[in-house]
């Protein structure tokens, strides 16, 4: 019996709701930065939903020729024909239904692609400056890009490798989300009903959970600060992050670990309380989910 599918769901989570066979996945340590599974489908789909994700997400036609249906949840469906270099390109959002029919008889494949949010985020910055909290992708179905399947098949090729490099697999993605922010994105003004934190109040915010990381987490302390109720300073701090508060912070404390692990001589437990985690184990396996490494392992690469 298929797994309910959630409103959202994480980068690592997402191909477990979508149909076929896993034929190739990119794991371990290379693959912080981005996220690479290959599913070889049936000739003929029903209707199933996906979740969104908050990662920039490409799906990416690199084997046979169909014909897809996608539309969010009781809406109009919207017909697209994919062939071997078709792509879709989405991110945030809400869930889809999707459905499709093979019109040849070469295997039916498809390479799901996610960026993850920092390293997105920082193309955003080298390509919009100043003005990258307010640039967004946009949602495109069964469009060609040729430069861009071709960095997707470097990806696909050093994942099919027994050890993959980091560095490799690093620059590849940061290629990707370069691409994608420069040819995709677009800057918006965030009025009505999509605004935004500005970007002072929150670099405010920002620089205050960087210097309280031990502290336990209060929403609604960081909403007073903005001066918005803990409903909307959540809403608009996801918006301009990507981010929500809570997961924010974690991202922040994860990196201050890793830091504290390669420069200090610290026991891994100090670390762990130096970052607000009281729990080693808990520490431990959040930083395992973040880096595919446990912090002892990732402090032995120095």
């Amino acid at each position: 019996m298929p797994p309910p599918v959630p409103h959202t769901t994480s980068a690592e989570a997402l191909d477990r709701y979508a149909l076929g066979r896993r034929v190739l996945v990119g794991q371990g340590p290379a693959w912080t930065d981005v996220r690479l599974t290959v599913l070889a489908l049936p000739p003929v789909s029903d209707v199933f939903t996906m979740p969104a994700v908050t990662e920039p997400f490409l799906a990416w036609t690199s084997s046979g020729e169909a014909e897809a249906q996608e539309r969010e949840p009781g809406g109009p469906w919207l017909t697209s024909r994919l062939r071997k270099g078709s792509l879709f390109l989405t991110t945030g959002g809400a869930p889809y239904e999707f459905r499709w029919r093979t019109l040849s008889a070469e295997p039916f494949e498809v390479t799901l692609v996610l960026l993850s949010l920092p390293l997105f985020h920082e193309a955003l910055a080298e390509v919009f400056g100043r003005d990258a909290g307010r640039a967004r992708l946009r949602d495109l179905s069964g469009f060609e890009d040729a430069a861009l399947t071709a960095l997707l098949q470097q990806l696909r090729d050093e994942a099919a490798r027994r050890r993959p490099s980091r560095l490799y697999v690093r620059g590849i993605a940061q290629a990707v989300a370069i691409h994608l922010a420069r040819h995709y994105a677009e800057r918006t003004h965030l009025r009505g009903d999509t605004p935004a934190l500005p970007g002072f109040k929150l670099r405010r915010i920002t620089d205050w959970m960087a210097a309280h990381l031990a502290e336990e987490f209060s929403l609604a302390r960081l909403a007073a600060q903005a001066g918005l109720s803990e409903f909307h300073f959540n809403r608009l701090f996801k918006r301009a992050t990507g981010l929500p508060p809570s997961r924010y912070l974690i991202r922040l404390r994860l990196d201050a670990a890793k830091r504290l692990l390669r420069e200090t001589a610290k026991s891994v437990i100090t670390v762990a309380n130096e970052v607000g985690y009281s729990n080693p184990s808990h520490f431990a396996q959040l930083f395992r989910k973040e880096t595919g490494l446990s912090p002892s392992d990732y402090r032995r690469q120095r």
